[in-house]
């Protein structure tokens, strides 16, 4: 079953997205302006993460792969499933013939994009059981490295009486 406004999902969101956007860019015959491009695009996000960075942010970049085989059987269910079916378009199945090109272009943009400061961690996610328990893991792993606190209130209200 589907979530609040879900069926009303902008499906064109996923268009815009940036990372399926460079993965064009892979997946036909480049010209050079467009490698140029693509490298553009990579070089801003290096820069961007390193500014978060920079301010004091922790980054966690995780990469949620699934197979090729899970990700059919996911579609088959969108397919077959008339609740879901609201999910899939025919541009899924096009860009599913295109798995190798997406594949390659994911290996690119992954390995131009990770950094000693902000690397990227892959997680399997053919089990989403399995998947979250990962992520959690590492989400718990950086909050211990963090070790938030909160702040100190004023000491100009230590003893003040509310009445």
């Amino acid at each position: 079953m589907h979530g609040p406004g879900e069926r009303e999902h902008d499906r064109s969101v996923r268009d815009r997205d940036p990372l399926r956007k460079l993965a064009l860019l892979v997946t036909r015959q480049q010209s050079d302006a467009e490698q140029a491009e693509r490298e553009r695009r990579y070089g801003h996000i290096r820069a961007f993460e390193q500014l978060l960075i920079d301010r004091g942010t922790t980054l966690i970049k995780c990469f949620l792969h699934i197979s090729k085989d899970e990700q059919r059987r996911r579609l088959q269910q969108r397919i077959d499933d008339p609740d879901r079916r609201w999910k899939i378009d025919q541009s899924d199945l096009e860009a599913r013939a295109r798995w190798s090109n997406y594949q390659r272009a994911y290996e690119l943009a992954l390995g131009a994009t990770a950094t000693a400061q902000a690397p990227w961690t892959i997680v399997p996610s053919d089990s989403k059981s399995h998947r979250n328990l990962m992520v959690m893991q590492i989400v718990l792993q950086a909050l211990e490295q963090i070790a938030p606190a909160y702040p100190p209130g004023p000491a100009s209200l230590a003893g003040v009486r509310v009445e």
